[in-house]
């Protein structure tokens, strides 16, 4: 195998890993890192690619350009963000990075440009270096299967491509690349979600399954942190629900299609509890600066491109 053959297999094997994680909840996500960390909430607040950008700005300017971003935020220019005015603003910050995206895929993937994707042209560009027996092996004994995942791809396609033409429009395309977007995508990422969870397959998950699946130590033999003990008691005590041990597809869709989470209010929930100093319930323009950190990374951000599109900046 060539050494460039070797270097396309490993960038869709990136690729690939990175386009599975956190699919536990189904529905739209502000950001496809881990709920919680400091990374999903400066995604969130910011969007993937600026958030990215805005860590190349010192701590000063990123408060500056932070408190230019309060006013857009603060519609009512009351001088307070309040909580419906955060949970909006991840709404378009969510909805500007998933059209950003689809659109830098759709001129990856359309060969012929025709605004349409064919299944040629997406095979092509994502599994085309792999010609022989040894390349699609690739990647196996590390657990992953590029077999399985052009499997999993072509069936996704299929509930994606509404009027069966395999051809994929931009929409169609939205729903191949971001499903838990799309209330028709719901079923096939729960049974790609199933398929990497239920590590043996007997259409259930028992308790180790359910651990793995949230906690993978980085070392072996480390201490389990306080959280993952938290996470053992709410298997028992609330997600399994008959008590039988395991949970079965009745219980595992309660967690992971949830009918009332709503992620852009959860996130706007949590940057205000982070960020309230004196617990009011709303943010004013000094306690965002104060905190900042809580939503840009910095050598304290990540927003460079908005800041690029406004001359105000």
């Amino acid at each position: 195998m060539s050494l460039l053959v070797q270097y396309f297999l490993l960038c869709i094997l990136v690729i690939s890993s990175t386009a599975n994680l956190n699919l536990k909840v189904i529905g739209p996500k502000p950001s496809d890192q881990q709920p919680g960390s400091k990374g999903y909430d400066h995604d969130a607040f910011l969007g993937k690619e600026t958030a990215k950008k805005f860590e190349e700005l010192s701590g000063e300017e990123s408060r500056r350009r932070l408190g230019i971003i309060f006013d857009k935020i603060d519609t009512d220019h009351d001088g307070i963000i309040n909580e419906g005015e955060m949970e909006k603003w991840i709404g378009i910050t969510q909805k500007r990075h998933i059209e950003e995206d689809t659109e830098k895929k759709m001129k990856r993937y359309d060969v012929d440009g025709d605004r349409k994707i064919k299944w040629d042209e997406y095979y092509r560009t994502t599994f085309g270096g792999l010609e022989t027996d040894e390349d699609w092996k690739f990647g196996e004994e590390e657990g992953f299967s590029y077999k399985d995942m052009h499997k999993r791809d072509r069936k996704r396609w299929e509930v994606a491509d509404l009027d069966d033409d395999d051809h994929c429009t931009k929409t169609e395309l939205t729903a191949f690349i971001h499903p838990q977007d799309f209330d028709h995508m719901r079923e096939i990422v729960f049974e790609e979600t199933m398929a990497d969870i239920d590590r043996n397959g007997d259409g259930f998950l028992d308790l180790e399954e359910y651990i793995n699946d949230v906690y993978k130590p980085e070392t072996k033999g480390e201490a389990e942190p306080d959280w993952v003990a938290t996470e053992r008691e709410q298997f028992v005590n609330q997600r399994d629900k008959d008590q039988d041990g395991r949970l079965n597809e009745e219980e595992v869709r309660a967690w992971i299609m949830p009918s009332d989470y709503n992620y852009a209010l959860a996130e706007a929930k949590h940057l205000i509890y982070e960020s309230d100093s004196d617990q009011d319930g709303v943010l004013t323009k000094q306690e965002v600066v104060d905190h900042h950190d809580v939503f840009v990374g910095s050598q304290a951000t990540q927003w460079g491109e908005i800041f690029n599109r406004h001359d105000e900046f």
